[in-house]
């Protein structure tokens, strides 16, 4: 298997970390669930300082983007983060068929929806979810990814 590459870089959850100053956001219920982290492949790593971050999706996500095809409806990617080698958090994005029209047009980011979820995989509803929105929405020339070119090098074994 080849090594995952760390060439994400800290602009990928760095650009997230939007403060909204005098604001107390917190996320919302939604469609996006947990999936079975162990039907997923572990594609690229992100070391920033303390933090270490595994992006994982299914095989089918990253074949469609090997292709050239916008990832399928019922994909997930998750961000796994690590502090003091145990799990701190989950992020994840799931795409789902017309998801995107539960949101006005300025939060949209395509049919996908994100969710923080905590180390037993509850939703930590204290997390900011329209934050997610907001930073990915730069990323819509590549389905919203940050991790995008990684999905595409990843070499299956």
């Amino acid at each position: 298997m080849k090594k995952p590459s760390s060439a994400v870089g800290a602009s990928m959850l760095m650009g997230c970390a939007v403060l909204l100053v005098g604001w107390q956001v917190h996320a919302e219920p939604n469609r996006t669930t947990m999936p079975d982290i162990e039907k997923l492949i572990h594609y690229t790593t992100v070391t920033r300082g303390e933090v270490t971050e595994h992006l994982m999706t299914t095989r089918e996500a990253m074949e469609a983007v090997k292709r050239g095809d916008p990832i399928p409806a019922g994909s997930h990617v998750v961000l796994v983060d690590y502090r003091d080698d145990k799990v701190f958090r989950y992020f994840v994005m799931e795409k789902g068929q017309d998801w995107g029209a539960d949101y006005d047009q300025d939060r949209r980011t395509g049919d996908w929806q994100f969710q923080w979820f905590k180390p037993d995989m509850t939703i930590n509803m204290d997390e900011n979810t329209a934050r997610c929105q907001s930073c990915h929405t730069s990323r819509a020339d590549r389905d919203y990814l940050y991790s995008f070119n990684e999905m595409r090098r990843f070499e299956f074994e």
